[in-house]
């Protein structure tokens, strides 16, 4: 592993250089000087053992950022399993946000807030204007998770490939192989 030739900086460069490809940038955030920035980020990058690393760490950039097949399974499942009735106490009176776990706040997709001026008691004495909250909130598409899922765990039959020329079928060729002869 190209990693275990370098010093702790020359990691970090190579780190921070696969985020945007400014050398100089990467220099600095790797703890370089100001000064030096540019010339050891060139230095740096005519390395073997950095170019290694660099070309290891951008080969698998999902390892590099920490993200696994599992975790984006783990997201999905969050999503294709929420329900409304987990941001509820009754059907009418939710749940303040701040008691919702980070799963379920993960659900969320959209929150929109209004509060408006309703009447009551119209027409009697008590009549009187108050405040009402309504909070609209929508969660992220069950359907796309599930359908993500069963492809990712292969629960969906086989794409068929359409194997045609601009509509029209494929003909075969028939390949006529004559055997040598002996001489």
């Amino acid at each position: 592993m190209a990693a275990d030739e370098l010093t702790g900086k020359q990691k970090r460069f190579c780190e921070e250089y696969i985020f945007d490809f400014n050398g100089a940038r990467a220099a600095r955030a790797a703890g370089y000087s100001e000064d030096t920035a540019k010339e050891i980020a060139s230095e740096n990058l005519t390395k073997p053992n950095i170019q290694a690393y660099i070309k290891e760490l951008e080969e698998d950039l999902g390892k590099t950022a920490g993200i696994s097949r599992l975790r984006v399974l783990k997201e999905h499942e969050k999503m294709a399993f929420s329900s409304i009735a987990h941001l509820h106490n009754t059907w009418i009176q939710r749940k303040e946000f701040e008691e919702l776990s980070d799963d379920q706040k993960a659900c969320i997709a959209e929150l929109s807030y209004q509060t408006r001026v309703e009447r009551i008691n119209k027409g009697t004495e008590d009549e009187a204007l108050i405040d009402v909250d309504y909070i609209k909130v929508k969660l992220y598409d069950k359907q796309k998770s599930l359908d993500s899922i069963s492809k990712m765990l292969g629960f969906n039959p086989p794409d068929k490939i359409d194997m045609t020329s601009g509509g029209e079928k494929v003909k075969g060729f028939v390949l006529n192989i004559k055997p040598e002869e002996n001489t």
